[in-house]
């Protein structure tokens, strides 16, 4: 049977079946395995088999707010703290004092150098700003004008916090 040949009742119809197929899949991964990092990942696709069904019901704005904010923020944040959560059976690490100097003057130089940036600065007021608020327009203009922006803001703290994780596993070791 060949799909062009298919009515658009039958295509939404297989369509719904499929994200529903998704959905359940995914709940089922989560509740049932045996992994925790594969129960998140269960968890994520079934939030993306919800935000098809919200698709389907024509709500592509709740759609993509389920997939921004609980794939994409949620169950990240879970898989980070699954990461960087210690196993209780491994000894705490002792601190160097080496290691908390440099972090002290490295913050101390970064909010001095801020600071003086903000001091030499010319501030010039701030355009006029819209009144309307509403969610219709904010979500169009994160939608539309601001898009990429929003993207590049997610994936820059993306690579910050796997950079973090990077960065905290391998010091675990080596202390």
């Amino acid at each position: 049977m060949n799909l062009l040949s298919l009515s658009p009742q039958a295509v939404a119809t297989i369509a719904f079946y499929l994200v529903v197929a998704v959905t359940l899949i995914g709940a089922l991964i989560a509740v049932a395995a045996r992994n925790i990092f594969h129960n998140v990942l269960g968890l994520a696709m079934s939030l993306i088999g919800v935000a098809g069904l919200f698709l389907y019901l024509n709500s592509p704005f709740v759609a993509l707010m389920e997939i921004l904010i609980y794939v994409g923020a949620i169950c990240i944040a879970i898989c980070f703290a699954i990461m960087l959560s210690e196993p209780m059976y491994l000894p705490r690490p002792p601190r160097k004092l080496s290691k908390i100097l440099g972090g002290v003057v490295g913050a101390g130089l970064v909010f001095t150098l801020l600071f003086l940036l903000t001091k030499k600065t010319t501030w010039v007021p701030a355009a006029q700003r819209s009144t309307d608020w509403s969610v219709t327009t904010i979500g169009h203009y994160l939608l539309t004008n601001y898009a990429l922006i929003f993207e590049l803001v997610s994936l820059l703290l993306l690579v910050a916090m796997l950079g973090a994780i990077v960065i905290a596993r391998g010091g675990r070791g080596s202390s």
